[in-house]
């Protein structure tokens, strides 16, 4: 019973993917889950920059008027589940609509309107920010089976990781939190 009550405070987590994870997808990805609870999970990958698509495009293309010198956000792979849809995963200053911006503590939030772009843009939105298209998603139980079935690490969410931009080396930096070394993990999970 306390590991699964353990389990069911994870949100503000990271989720580390274990070698032989299965679904490519997430292979060696770096989960931070803005909400989790007996109901499901969800969560937005944060080391998978997507290519041929800069903040600065998507501005463009949502027409959205850049300031000179508003600092530019990553754009993210979040995950498989609406890969259309934008989720910004920010530093927890940044008040904005509180409808639409999901408080997971004192030190990130989530938004998922139009409006946190613009304040980015004009230069009035969080102190840090990164930007996913889509989220990964979990019905009820499925993230729990997929940790105890060696799928998943977790790890404490620090700011300076999550928000970090050297998003190639975050898995890595992710499992040494644990004082683990990649090189000694292994994709063949055992049960004592």
């Amino acid at each position: 019973m306390s590991a699964i009550r353990h389990l069911l405070q994870l949100s503000g987590k990271l989720l580390i993917a274990m070698p032989g994870m299965g679904d490519p997808r997430f292979e060696k990805s770096v989960v931070y889950l803005c909400a989790h609870s007996d109901e499901g999970a969800m969560g937005l990958i944060i080391n998978k920059p997507l290519k041929g698509l800069s903040f600065s495009d998507l501005l463009e293309q949502l027409g959205i008027p850049s300031a000179p010198g508003a600092r530019p956000v990553r754009v993210h792979f979040g995950g498989p589940v609406e890969h259309a849809r934008g989720f910004v995963l920010h530093s927890g200053d940044y008040g904005g609509d509180r409808d639409s911006t999901l408080r997971v503590d004192g030190r990130f939030a989530m938004s998922a309107t139009v409006d946190v772009l613009a304040d980015i843009a004009r230069g009035d939105g969080p102190a840090r920010a990164l930007l996913a298209l889509g989220y990964a998603g979990w019905g009820p139980g499925q993230l729990e089976g997929e940790i105890q079935q060696n799928g998943w690490l977790t790890c404490e969410a620090a700011p300076e990781l999550v928000f970090d931009e050297a998003d190639a080396t975050k898995w890595e930096r992710a499992l040494r939190t644990l004082g683990i070394d990649p090189l000694m993990l292994s994709a063949a999970a055992g049960h004592a």
